[in-house]
């Protein structure tokens, strides 16, 4: 029963943005076939063989013992502050800091010429398998590693050549990614095997929704993808000092955003309480995406409150709807565990609208304009894709 529910929730998904198609007579079905099926590979290999589970825990590994390097450094700079149970600037210390020495070894590989190396690579494969244009598949790539506007840039040069259809699809793959600087804060939060399946699912997610809903067709003559340099160090501990600087400012952009958010939250939930009797507003969001939810695999007893933490992080961020499910871990069964872990993985909500707009903006001005007219379509469309990649993982669980 769970594996048809399943199914017919990638059946509603896929309508939905066939739906939403501007273009449905050029939807690419041989290449959305192509990722559908490599998306349920990847995902039954991971979970239920033992070399994927091999390379599962050997990640894990490497990113617990990243964790541990990075958290010595914490440990020196605040004198143990940040091991002290109870503290109130606990998941500053031990969680976002944690961020900076991930985003000075992703400077330091970017430098190397090791990152653009793989993700060029990648991007060409993902091209030739699924038929989609180079620069769609070297975005998708390139946004599991970098951040939504660093991800952009590295395409700017490029931007001319994007039609509205390709803008959506390259802004969709930026904001159905995660950053690899924040993997580890991530995996600080909630279960590693999810949050690792979640990433290249993710990739795929937002390139099949955005291809139903934005098709493209590129002449192969003008199929080319120029890439920019994105590190602009002259020196390997220029790159590590310009790495940490930005690990630093994403942990403080990151704080920020939370403080805002958790008490923007709270006091919606107070006025929400006083209109309607004790309802909060993840009550009320519960109730909306339950549906969806029992459709995805949720335990019926578990959707809604399940569904109340879907919905805060598309309308707060991923950090505070991963704060909330960290405490309901030991509550609910494991399908739901991973469920929603996979759904929570990745910068979908209100607030990456803005952010993507603005650094389209900022690289071309008529096209930040029209990122920003479909904004909402974007949102739909990564949400989507989020609930996409949580129902296949839920298939295998």
């Amino acid at each position: 029963m769970g594996i048809l529910l399943g199914l017919l929730a990638i059946v509603v998904v896929l309508g939905i943005a066939f739906l939403m198609s501007n273009d449905k007579k050029n939807i690419n079905l041989r290449g959305i076939g192509i990722m559908l099926a490599l998306q349920l590979f990847t995902t039954w290999f991971m979970f239920n063989t033992d070399v994927g589970q091999a390379i599962i825990g050997a990640i894990s590994a490497g990113f617990n013992k990243l964790i541990e390097f990075g958290s010595e450094g914490v440990n020196f700079v605040l004198g143990g502050i940040a091991v002290e149970e109870g503290g109130g600037g606990v998941f500053f210390f031990n969680v976002l800091l944690l961020i900076i020495f991930f985003a000075t070894i992703l400077s330091v590989l970017t430098y190397l010429k090791i990152l653009p190396f793989i993700i060029k690579y990648l991007g060409q494969a993902l091209s030739y398998i699924t038929g989609l244009p180079k620069i769609e598949s070297f975005n998708a790539v390139n946004s599991i590693f970098f951040g939504q506007s660093e991800a952009l840039i590295a395409i700017k040069s490029q931007f001319h050549q994007l039609n509205d259809n390709r803008l959506y699809i390259v802004s969709a793959s930026a904001m159905g990614s995660v950053s690899a600087s924040i993997v580890g804060a991530y995996l600080g939060m909630l279960p590693a095997q999810y949050v690792l399946v979640a990433l290249p699912l993710n990739m795929f997610s937002a390139l099949i929704v955005a291809s139903i809903i934005a098709p493209v067709k590129v002449d192969k003559k003008e199929d080319t993808v120029e890439i920019q340099d994105v590190s602009n160090a002259k020196s390997f501990f220029e790159a590590m000092g310009n790495g940490a600087l930005d690990g630093g400012r994403i942990a403080l952009i990151v704080a920020t955003m939370l403080i805002a958010f958790i008490a923007s939250l709270e006091l919606v939930n107070w006025a929400f309480a006083g209109i309607f009797n004790g309802f909060t507003l993840q009550e009320a969001l519960g109730y909306v995406i339950a549906p969806i939810g029992l459709l995805m695999g949720i335990p019926a007893a578990e959707v809604i409150d399940a569904g109340a933490i879907m919905g805060t992080k598309i309308v707060t961020n991923e950090f505070v709807a991963m704060l909330e499910f960290q405490n309901m871990l030991d509550q609910v069964s494991e399908k739901t565990v991973g469920v929603v872990t996979v759904f929570l993985t990745s910068f979908a909500n209100f607030s990456s609208i803005g952010i993507i707009a603005g650094t389209v903006q900022g690289i071309d001005s008529e096209k930040g304009g029209r990122v920003s007219g479909f904004g909402m379509k974007l949102l739909i469309g990564a949400t989507l894709g989020s609930v996409l990649s949580a129902t296949i993982a839920g298939l295998f669980l």
